[in-house]
């Protein structure tokens, strides 16, 4: 049998969804094992067939061995015997308090059942038999106090009446003192001893359960002789504080009884009452002299908060007088027991991205202490993104997330729970939970720089690997498991379709070898991906440089190559004097930097005290002068070498034929004559009388320009002019005239007072002369210039001074300042090659000339014209070469020479012209 009174309160606890409840149900004790306590979940109003998967159970409780609950139906039943006096002792409600939660979501539920009394035990006399001596003198209506019986049972089931078996001289008597019956013996008729000295009853205890159960005990009364007063005490009952975990010995109370008689009758005994329990007697002491109570055993105030003597004081008398009295001891608590913690964890483990509020475990917090000193206050220390929320049950906690959480950061937490009682002083208990933080996929891969710069070397070997890269991810497992990929543009021209990634380690590899003269730079883009669900990626841009090798011979320019050699024959005149230009050895390698920049040396030479090589530029001049006794050819071979770590070098045969001078000038007409067929005559004598008319222009045209130069001031005259104030950032300024205006060649800051010509890049100043004219004149006649032009093509080009200049790019092309390597030493004129490779876009240089001052518009070229004035730097003795159409075959067709040497070629060539006409006007005559 049981009944059930349904308590329910409903809190929902932040976003945890914590459900709590509370039920109460009554079963008796002794009842069969496996009854029916309840239906819990029906109560609950739970699904009965989802409480197996949402562990429906009891979690805690000292009682959870005594009932069990069946996950199939829901029914608390009865799992081990119940024994209401061994569970509550003498508690008037034994209440059992059991905890039941039920998970996803989390529900926590109080069961509170009480066991019932049944009766299940008879009362019993703690002795067999009581004896009573009584004078023969006592007057009717004295009472005499009988032991009284004892039974665990409670309420009805306790001890409900005495009875006393049938006699003619006494009769009972029922006293109630707090909760107990205390039985008394009433003499109605006065004894006599000489009828009867020893009277013999029985008393009976009877309970109230059905059946009743009773316990009987023998009393002996023995008839004495006079002792007419008894023993009173000084109260009718004694009540004393005294403190739990009092220390052995202690006094506790005296009592105290006098006696009236004398002698004998009057000497007072004290001794405890029949009816004390052994567990009293095994506490406390009783002077049987002084009535002194003393502590004997352990006193807990959790054991027995109030203790209940019976004192009887006796006199020596025959018959002895007795008379009794209570002593009341309450125990006073003192804080001598720490809380005890109980967790029940719900989860070990909290995902990162647990949202505040969510509920990690159940914290339940006792004290047996009672008042203030069983008062908990339950907290964490440290600093944890973790509280402690109570609930509506005192001592009852919840431990939630109070803030995000963070894996990367802190991964795990160790929660000290600390419980302090309000006792004096405090004592306090504490217990550690480890709570570990699960990674959520929160975190993309990251590259440790962006972008990536690496640097390759050309003609690396195909498929091999050529870098890696990696990156990072601060999650872990496969949310820190990254693989890589290349995004790939698509087309023929996507780089990227020659690189191929490794997934799993990032290692880039080359499905072909890179070359530097075909492709110097390029970049992509390398994704990172981690393993998460869903997941994360980040991408870095890779660029990547190539650098050159030296893997490119250098290419001879002058002499032209044939069938596989360059050779070339310099037929020069007897008459040169020392330091005089012979030839010039042209080359170009496709590399750059030292492995570009070339050398010239010979390699053999027929006579080393004749010739001597320009290692830089190449040019071949004369040591000394020529005598009549040097051989008439000579064979130099030269070799041209770059500066690379493994040098690589070409040779180039020049053939060198001393001539006497007039031979010199008509060795080429001569040569061309006499390949003339007899047909050709009438075409070459037109072909001479035109050539003549323009030498003759050309002469009256020299002739009036040294005229116009003679007639000026010689304060204009000179060539070069004094160097214009400048800050301090030109290395070297070279000033030139032309005509009427003055020019002056600078570096990327402008002197003081000076103006750019425009178009000029902020390279030529134009200084302002004290004559202005409109036109300006001839450039002098010391100029040499030879360049290689071909419109459309790209241009590829050398500059050589005599002086250091400045040279500059197009916009945004860095200045360049070349160092002076020769000078000229004749009208020749010096001339510079800077080496190639050294940061300098020769594709992009170009000068300009004539009148130029502020406001003059910049030459206008058509698509395709480059004249070679354009290349002229008037005023200047310096030769420029320029070559285009780097990918195309040399030519001698593609070279234009311009200069003295070319002057004095014609000048040679106008003098057999007269020579021939000559000659032709005597054939003719003759």
């Amino acid at each position: 049998m049981f009944w059930i009174k349904p308590v329910r309160l409903l809190l929902l606890l932040c976003s945890g969804e914590l459900v709590w409840a509370q039920l109460k149900y009554s079963t008796p004790e002794e009842g069969k094992v496996g009854s029916v306590v309840g239906n819990v979940a029906k109560d609950l109003g739970l699904d009965v067939g989802a409480l197996a998967s949402r562990g429906f159970r009891i979690v805690s409780g000292a009682q959870d061995a005594l009932f069990a609950v069946d996950q199939n139906n829901g029914l608390l039943s009865v799992h081990r015997r119940l024994d209401r006096e061994r569970l509550c002792d003498s508690n008037a409600v034994c209440l059992l308090d059991l905890k039941i939660v039920v998970e996803n979501p989390l529900e926590i539920h109080y069961v509170s059942v009480e066991v019932t009394d049944a009766n299940d035990h008879a009362p019993s006399f703690t002795e067999k038999g009581k004896l009573i001596e009584i004078a023969e003198n006592t007057l009717s209506g004295a009472r005499f106090q009988l032991p009284g019986a004892r039974d665990p049972d409670i309420g009805i089931n306790s001890i409900q009446r005495y009875k006393l078996s049938q006699n003619n001289h006494f009769q009972l008597e029922i006293r109630d003192r707090d909760d107990d019956k205390i039985p008394f013996l009433v003499l109605q008729k006065q004894l006599d001893r000489e009828e009867k000295i020893n009277h013999t009853l029985i008393l009976s205890a009877i309970d109230g359960g059905i059946p009743a159960k009773s316990a009987n005990l023998n009393v002996t009364i023995r008839v004495l002789d006079i002792n007419d007063n008894r023993p009173i005490f000084s109260k009718e009952g004694y009540s004393v504080q005294l403190q739990e975990n009092a220390p052995l010995g202690t006094s506790v109370i005296k009592v105290q009884a006098t006696d009236l008689d004398e002698g004998a009758n009057g000497e007072v005994e004290y001794e405890f009452g029949g009816d004390m329990s052994a567990k009293i007697v095994n506490l406390f002491s009783l002077d049987k002299k002084q009535g002194e109570i003393r502590v004997k055993g352990p006193i807990d105030f959790e054991t027995n908060e109030v203790f209940k003597l019976d004192v009887q004081a006796s006199d020596k008398g025959q018959p002895p007088m007795t008379t009794d009295c209570r002593v009341i001891i309450k125990i006073g608590d003192v804080n001598d027991n720490k809380p005890h913690i109980e967790v029940t964890s719900i989860a070990s483990t909290v995902p990162e991205d647990a949202k505040p509020g969510t509920v990690i475990a159940l914290i339940s917090v006792t004290d047996v202490d009672s008042g203030q000193n069983g008062k908990v206050i339950c907290g964490l220390t440290g600093n944890v993104p973790l509280e402690l929320k109570p609930s509506f049950k005192e001592n009852m906690y919840s431990l939630v997330t109070k803030d995000a959480l963070d894996r990367e950061k802190i991964s795990t937490y160790d929660i000290s729970i600390t419980a302090t009682d309000c006792g004096e002083p405090p004592l306090s208990t504490f217990q550690t939970l480890n709570i570990q933080v699960k990674d959520v996929n929160d975190n993309i891969p990251e590259f440790p720089q962006n972008p990536f710069h690496f640097y390759l070397t050309e003609n690396n070997e195909a498929g091999a690997s050529v870098f890696s890269l990696s990156a990072f991810d601060k999650d872990l497992g496969d949310n820190a498991a990254i693989s890589y990929y290349i995004v790939r543009q698509g087309g023929h021209s996507d780089i990227t379709s020659f690189l191929n990634i490794n997934s799993e380690n990032g290692q880039i590899s080359a499905l072909k070898s890179f070359d530097f003269e075909t492709l110097k730079s390029f970049h992509f883009q390398v994704v990172a991906t981690d393993g998460g669900s869903p997941p994360l990626s980040s991408n870095v841009t890779v660029k990547v440089f190539i650098l050159d090798q030296n893997d490119n011979t250098p290419i001879i320019l002058h002499p032209l190559s044939s069938n596989g050699s360059a050779e070339g024959l310099e037929e020069i005149p007897r008459n040169l004097k020392s330091g005089d230009l012979v030839t010039k050895v042209r080359a170009y390698d496709a590399d750059i930097g030292y492995n570009g920049w070339l050398l010239f040396s010979f390699g053999q030479v027929t006579d080393h005290s004749l010739f001597t090589l320009d290692r830089y530029t190449g040019q071949i001049r004369t040591l000394r002068s020529l005598t009549e006794k040097d051989e008439a050819e000579h064979r130099l071979l030269v070799v041209v070498k770059d500066n690379g770590n493994v040098s690589l070098s070409a040779t180039a045969t020049v053939t060198v034929k001393l001539v006497e001078p007039k031979e010199a000038f008509a060795a080429s007409d001569v040569k061309s004559s006499a390949k003339l067929d007899p047909e050709e005559d009438s075409m070459t004598f037109y072909l001479m009388i035109t050539l003549g008319s323009v030498s003759l222009l050309f002469v009256i045209s020299i002739i009036v320009l040294i005229a116009m130069q003679c007639s000026k001031s010689t304060e204009y005259t000179s060539k070069y002019l004094q160097e214009a104030n400048y800050d301090g950032t030109l290395c070297h300024s070279i000033q030139y005239r032309s005509g009427e205006k003055r020019y002056m060649l600078v570096g990327p800051r402008m002197s003081i007072g000076s103006t750019i010509v425009p178009g000029s890049q902020a390279n030529t100043l134009v200084l302002p002369d004290r004559r202005h004219t409109g036109e300006p004149k001839m450039p002098n006649s010391d100029w040499r210039y030879s360049a290689s032009l071909r419109a459309g093509g790209v241009m590829q080009s050398s500059v050589h001074m005599e002086e250091s200049a400045v040279m500059q790019g197009a916009q945004g092309v860095l200045v360049q300042n070349w160092p002076t390597v020769s000078s000229a030493a004749d009208a020749e004129g010096g001339e510079v090659s800077p080496p190639m490779g050294a940061g300098v876009d020769s594709n992009s240089w170009h000068f300009r000339y004539g009148p130029g001052g502020p406001g003059a518009p910049p030459q206008h070229l058509k698509p395709g014209e480059v004249p070679p004035e354009a290349f002229i730097i008037p005023g200047s003795p310096a030769i420029i070469s320029i070559r285009q159409n780097q990918g195309g075959e040399d030519d001698k067709s593609d070279f234009i020479t311009f200069g003295k040497k070319e002057e004095a070629k014609k000048k040679k060539k106008k003098k057999k012209d007269k020579k021939d006409k000559k000659d032709k006007n005597k054939d003719d005559d003759e």
